[in-house]
């Protein structure tokens, strides 16, 4: 049985969809898709800077297309990954009652890195340190799976 993965950070055009892009280039036999929290950005692309910052190191998001988190992601995923407390804590908020399906922040899979989330590039303007951030973790996740999903 494939396994699926979805990463989830605010809008889903800079995190999620960079940790969905990296992971599923190290994991091609993993499903993965991405979500935000918020509505914001409902099919948008991910956002330009983050493709320019990311295609520079060799992976290509620009088919990517943001969606909203639901809660029917609880029965279709076997994991959800979430960038930062907040967007935990909103992911949780829609979990059915009775649904086991892990939540874990990203960050988890890369306790050497020190960090507890993964900042919003689209705030801070620092693509390259998060996507340092996201690849760090996006091998680590790959690791606890068993190498390559």
């Amino acid at each position: 049985m494939t396994q699926k993965v979805l990463f989830v950070c605010l809008g889903n055009i800079c995190r999620s969809p960079a940790a969905e892009g990296v992971f599923r280039s190290l994991c091609p036999n993993v499903a993965t898709d991405s979500a935000g929290t918020a509505s914001y950005h409902v099919g948008d692309p991910p956002y330009g800077a983050m493709q320019q910052a990311i295609r520079g190191r060799g992976f290509d998001i620009s088919d990517l297309r943001a969606r909203q988190f639901r809660p029917v992601d609880f029965q279709t995923f076997d994991l959800i990954v979430a960038m930062d407390d907040n967007n935990l804590s909103n992911i949780e908020a829609l979990r059915p009652k009775g649904n086991e399906t892990p939540v874990r922040l990203f960050t988890d899979y890369a306790p050497q890195s020190g960090m507890d989330h993964v900042p919003d590039p689209y705030y801070t303007r620092d693509f390259e340190g998060c996507l340092d951030l996201i690849e760090a973790a996006a091998k680590g996740l790959r690791d606890s799976l068993g190498g390559d999903g």
